[in-house]
């Protein structure tokens, strides 16, 4: 995988750091701060997103939500097989294939902590193709962290991750939500 060169100059990297502490600002405030006419920071916003440098991602704000955010660390013998098996989950917010001891990190949110449990004891610590696993939740963040949370699911007799929440312990006993996707979510969020 490559990956383009980011041909920035100084008033690109202002432009930038002034979008990332307010997204909402004007252009014609950003021009008045970076010396530049307010068509000339449209043109380059333009061509910042269009290289990829400048995005927008709403979501929920991690530190104000009062949902428990959970980071995975594992290593996998097929990472792509693990990463695939979870990007429809509600629960799934992101994964990362990363170099070292373990080769890849997944990020989860719930509203319970149990529930995250459950879905790390159903889905990693039993998978034959996951050889360690390293669980923690996520206490605080230095600042706001948008969590690109799904909170529109499509409704399904199955679960994306292919668990059977009907025939699950954690969920007879009270230890997990269930799936918002099927009808076995029993929490409040989704």
């Amino acid at each position: 995988m490559s990956k383009a060169k980011l041909e920035m100059d100084e008033i690109d990297r202002k432009i930038v750091s002034i979008l990332e502490k307010d997204p909402e600002i004007s252009q014609n405030a950003i021009a008045q701060q970076v010396g530049i006419s307010q068509p000339s920071v449209g043109v380059r916003i333009r061509k910042l997103k269009k290289m990829g440098i400048v995005s927008t991602s709403l979501g929920i704000n991690f530190k104000k939500s009062g949902l428990y955010l959970a980071k995975v660390d594992c290593t996998a013998t097929n990472t792509i097989n693990i990463l695939r098996q979870f990007e429809k989950c509600p629960y799934f917010l992101n994964g990362f294939v990363i170099a070292g001891k373990n080769n890849l990190c997944l990020f989860f949110v719930s509203e319970d902590i149990a529930t995250l449990e459950a879905i790390v004891d159903g889905h990693f610590r039993c998978n034959p193709d996951i050889q360690t696993v390293d669980f923690g939740i996520v206490i605080t963040s230095n600042k706001d962290q948008i969590l690109p949370i799904k909170l529109e699911v499509e409704k399904a007799d199955k679960a994306p991750c292919d668990a059977n929440c009907g025939e699950c312990s954690y969920y007879d006993l009270d230890r997990c939500l269930g799936c918002p996707v099927t009808g076995h979510y029993r929490g409040s969020f989704w």
